[in-house]
């Protein structure tokens, strides 16, 4: 039987955090689909295309990875894409509470779905989306924490948004 993971998340933008568990990921399992939501409680920098487009590009050569979009309950997502787990990635004592009462929440709608939790490597354990964006806003070096394509595509988001206030 194939093993499929879903990795969700707003990968606005994706980090080397998220790809270092990607590739961990594809160790245990068959395939991982990373699945692209919109976000309920933040403003994302990047469209759902543009966030598709730098995945699929940091991604390249993982050929057992599959980037979609989604808009639906997560384990109704995991469910259509017969997927047997949803990859949570924990990284501080600050993320289980919220992790925890999603993975119950999780369960509770559907049994057949586990939840499995990863540890990013100890280099990227601090790593967040939310400041790898302050940090580049205010023209910080993200090299080494971002794929170049996103590296490339926060500096011209940001030179947009300085250039508009202008």
């Amino acid at each position: 039987m194939k093993t499929i993971a879903i990795y969700p998340g707003t990968f606005d933008p994706i980090t080397n955090g998220h790809l270092d568990l990607i590739k961990r990921a594809l160790r245990i399992f068959d395939e991982v689909i990373i699945a692209v939501a919109p976000s309920q409680k933040k403003q994302p920098l990047f469209t759902i295309q543009e966030r598709l487009d730098l995945i699929h590009a940091a991604v390249k050569g993982l050929q057992r990875a599959r980037i979609e979009a989604f808009n639906s309950l997560l384990v109704d997502y995991v469910r259509k894409r017969k997927g047997n787990a949803i990859l949570r990635g924990l990284r501080a004592i600050s993320d289980f509470e919220y992790e925890f009462q999603m993975a119950h929440m999780n369960r509770r709608l559907n049994t057949n779905i586990e939840t499995v939790f990863m540890m990013p490597s100890e280099e990227y354990s601090y790593l967040t989306s939310t400041v790898i964006k302050e940090v580049a806003f205010f023209g910080g070096s993200v090299k080494g924490l971002v794929p170049r394509e996103v590296e490339r595509a926060l500096h011209d988001k940001f030179i947009a948004v300085r250039f508009n206030k202008k």
